[in-house]
């Protein structure tokens, strides 16, 4: 346990300890109005992943089951991997760099005793987010993934991460993601089930067959 509780102690002259004060020197040098779109977008980013959901949840409705079960899963995915990841967390107990290291300046208000830095939560939540999506829908979970990385990159901007917590929470994220997509993929019957039911408004029709040799998708004969 030594050298995991090692890290509470950690005074930022190792592992990347120097990249985020070189990252937190360029934040005090910044414009203003750069800092605060930054931190604007570091404190309530993560609700644009919401938006993004909502938004593959209304292009499902046309789409097959297992498109559908992807995209209810996709919150399940982000709060279980939430969960794993503040367990770490706990068990590491890394104090947050604005914290530790002299001289560092955070934009936001620095977490206090108890909050733990390794690894990032919102970076954690944006990556299982994104992957998610991809799953679901490849060109919506690309334009996630981006934003992803730009929640990770402006939580060391704002001084309350080292890099080293964003780049373990990104690979926590995405393995997640990775893991539950076959239990996910099973879970298309399901839907299918809930979309013959009082639910179907919800769901959506699902994909339907395409015509084609003169029939229509249900095979009756053109007019």
């Amino acid at each position: 346990m030594t050298s995991v509780r090692a890290l509470a102690a950690y005074d930022g002259s190792g592992i990347d300890g120097g990249l985020y004060s070189r990252v937190n020197r360029w934040a005090q040098e910044a414009p203003h109005w750069l800092d605060e779109v930054i931190k604007v977008w570091s404190a309530i980013g993560l609700g644009l992943f919401a938006v993004f959901m909502v938004y593959a949840w209304w292009r499902a409705r046309g789409a097959d089951s297992v498109t559908m079960a992807r995209v209810l899963a996709s919150p399940v995915v982000v709060v279980i991997a939430y969960l794993v990841n503040s367990g770490l967390k706990s068990v590491v107990a890394e104090t947050r760099p604005c914290a530790q290291i002299a001289g560092s300046v955070s934009l936001e208000t620095c977490p206090g005793a108890g909050d733990w830095s390794f690894p990032s939560n919102h970076t954690v939540i944006a990556f299982a987010a994104a992957m998610a999506l991809w799953f679901a829908d490849r060109r919506l979970g690309k334009i996630a993934l981006v934003f992803a990385v730009l929640m990770g990159a402006s939580r060391v901007w704002v001084g309350v991460h080292y890099p080293h917590d964003v780049a373990v929470g990104a690979v926590m994220g995405v393995v997640v993601a990775l893991l539950l997509s076959p239990l996910v993929r099973r879970c298309a019957p399901l839907v299918d089930r809930m979309r013959a039911s009082a639910l179907r408004p919800l769901l959506g029709p699902g994909a339907q067959p395409v015509a084609a040799h003169g029939y229509e998708a249900a095979g009756a004969r053109r007019y």
